[in-house]
């Protein structure tokens, strides 16, 4: 911790960005194996070893000068230590991760050396760059780079000086294009040791979590430049708290419990807070505070919590209290002072009462409400005013939802808007976005569309009611995708979507009639009318009992009334096919003759569907000799 003699300030958050699977949660691994309470890997156990939910790790500032004190010259860290946001790395979590980035103090962007810049990379970019963050460059995986010896807790900078020509070679190969990759952004990128000016040019750090080698730098880069460009805003220690809210647990013992990062102000057990749930914000209270003992991971501590009276920003912190419930996780929880809080409880059941009268007719009750309102409104301040609006303004989803579309469910906010961004991406628009388990209520919404293709439920992370799931047992057309990582979500959509349009398509094709053409076989007439029975060969397309023929020059010549070959009756016959057809309404001599070539006649109407629809080459050629035959007569024939 900081000595008194030092000016009070939290400790920075950091947040840590990057392509997925570039090694974001294998550095705060390894940086969490340093203290003496270290944990066995978060990585491991995350559902597809991404990280979907923003975590927090504390790192004190006793272990940041054992760890850099060589790096540091006998000088020590000011701040109390290093917050970690640990935030999702996969390219759908956008919303999640700019909430981070939003957070953050300062980033550590994670890049693979041998990889280079990945498009997570470059959305990790353009959310830094918006959010106006500063941030160091982590040259991560070395390890893998030809000749490239490691060692343990070593420095980059003693690295750098052992390693062959060749390695190097390999490096600076790597380096040079991030380099470039950055500057088309606006960014100027050195190694850290080169750098004489932090404030126009990103820090790169090579290193390798896996084996231990560089970080020590990262982490002394990372505190140096927060402390050295972000003290004011690190003294924000006191005052109303807020902070953001990551998880909602069951816990047992304390029933509902919510995990948040505090980001600003002392949180205090038995405050007055203000949270958000889908209905908009509601009031509760602090009942109990525990905080993850030594090096514990929020979402990891197990039994590892310490109940505690009061804590300052920033920290990662578990609550519980009444109504936990109801939170949308994503949000924002908000102290305020118990009088304020009071007055403010007042104006919205006032507001609620004046609803009702409006409803009953009441407008002299209607004015003497708005009246009371207005006179509690003045004791309200200004600042405590707007952060209760900001509540408001948190409890609508931002997703765009349309009369028709697919029915989307998430366990969190950011998890609901990452999946509605990745189904806008390709066009897929959504009908209902709620938080929560899958309900009944969800299986009818999806039920009613009018398209096949969007009676679809895609669940990320959340559980089924089983109301819900007796409902689906019952409905087949309500297709249900779920899943613990949104990829692995939307590729089962894309595939159900791909083999849904074949079944679709298959259904369209059979109430069709489809192209074809046959050719009379000379010596093959076993009857000439009544009907006329002759020997053919399908010479493309398909042929079916029902269809009407048409002759080369326009004429309909008879309908096939049976096809067999040898003693077996058939429905179709397919290209290359020889076989028997009966064909009522035509003479053979007249009508028709020996070695006619006939095409199928298709409704105009039919022909105009089937010109959308993936037909082979033969079905294709076909239908446009039959377009031009008709359109002799008729232009718009199968327009």
């Amino acid at each position: 911790m900081a000595s008194d003699n030092h000016v009070k300030q939290r400790q920075p958050i950091v947040a840590v960005l990057g392509h997925v699977d570039h090694g974001k949660t294998s550095i705060l691994d390894h940086i969490r194996s340093l203290g003496i309470d270290s944990q066995s890997s978060v990585m491991a156990r995350e559902a597809g070893g991404i990280t979907q939910h923003i975590g927090a790790t504390e790192i004190p500032s006793d272990l940041l000068n054992d760890v850099c004190g060589n790096l540091l010259g006998g000088k020590k860290f000011d701040s109390p230590g290093l917050l970690f946001i640990d935030t999702p790395g996969h390219h759908s979590f956008t919303a999640l991760r700019s909430r981070g980035g939003a957070l953050a103090d300062i980033a550590i962007l994670v890049v693979d050396i041998m990889e280079g810049c990945q498009p997570q990379t470059l959305e990790s970019i353009r959310i830094l760059k918006q959010q106006k963050t500063p941030f160091v460059l982590a040259l991560n995986k070395v390890d893998r780079i030809h000749g490239w010896e490691c060692k343990f807790n070593r420095s980059t900078a003693q690295s750098l000086k052992s390693q062959s020509k060749e390695a190097l070679g390999l490096f600076e190969k790597g380096f040079w294009e991030l380099v470039g990759k950055f500057s088309e952004h606006g960014f100027n990128v050195d190694l850290y040791s080169k750098i004489s000016d932090f404030t126009d040019t990103i820090a790169a750090v090579p290193c390798s979590a896996k084996e231990g080698e560089g970080i020590q730098d990262l982490l002394a880069i990372t505190v140096g430049l927060a402390e050295r460009f972000l003290i004011d805003r690190l003294k924000d220690v006191a005052g109303d708290a807020e902070g953001t809210i990551i998880e909602l647990k069951d816990e047992q013992g304390l029933g509902k419990t919510l995990d948040l990062i505090l980001y600003k102000g002392q949180l205090s057990r038995g405050d007055e807070i203000l949270l958000v749930s889908q209905e908009g914000p509601f009031w509760s209270h602090i009942k109990g505070m525990f905080s993850p003992r030594g090096m514990s991971e929020m979402r990891d501590a197990g039994d590892r919590w310490d109940s505690v009276e009061r804590v300052s920003a920033a920290g990662g912190i578990k609550i519980n209290g009444p109504n936990f419930d109801r939170v949308l996780v994503g949000t924002t929880l908000r102290v305020f002072p118990k009088n304020q809080a009071l007055k403010l409880q007042k104006v919205q059941k006032l507001t609620s009462d004046i609803a009702r009268a409006n409803a009953d007719g009441k407008m002299e009750r209607v004015s003497e409400i708005k009246n009371q309102r207005s006179i509690v409104l003045e004791d309200i301040s200004s600042e405590a005013f707007s952060r209760f609006k900001s509540a408001k303004s948190e409890s609508k989803i931002s997703v765009q939802l349309e009369e028709e579309g697919v029915v989307i469910k998430s366990d969190t906010l950011g998890g609901l808007e990452a999946l509605a961004f990745e189904l806008e991406k390709i066009g897929i628009p959504i009908r209902s976005a709620t938080i929560g388990e899958v309900k009944k209520k969800d299986i009818r919404a999806a039920e009613v569309s009018s398209n096949p293709l969007y009676c679809t439920i895609l669940s990320f992370n959340t559980n089924v009611s089983k109301e819900a799931s007796e409902a689906l047992e019952q409905n087949k057309e309500v297709k249900l995708i779920s899943g613990q990582v949104i990829y692995h979500i939307l590729e089962k959509f894309e595939e159900w979507l791909e083999l849904r349009k074949r079944e679709l398509a298959e259904s369209k094709r059979e109430n069709l009639v489809h192209p074809g053409k046959i050719k009379l076989l000379k010596d093959h007439v076993f009857r000439r009318n009544n009907p006329a029975v002759v020997g053919i060969k399908v010479l493309g397309g398909r042929i079916q009992v029902g269809q009407y023929l048409l002759k080369l020059d326009g004429k309909r010549v008879g309908q096939i009334r049976s096809i067999r070959t040898g003693e077996e009756t058939l429905k179709v016959a397919e290209n290359g096919e020889e076989v028997a057809l009966a064909i009522k309404g035509a003479t053979i001599g007249r009508q028709i003759d020996e070695e006619d070539m006939l095409l199928v006649d298709i409704p105009s109407a039919h022909a105009s569907k089937l010109q959308q629809m993936d037909l082979s080459s033969s079905e294709n050629e076909i239908l446009q000799e039959l377009i031009e035959i008709h359109r002799i007569k008729d232009h718009f024939w199968g327009r």
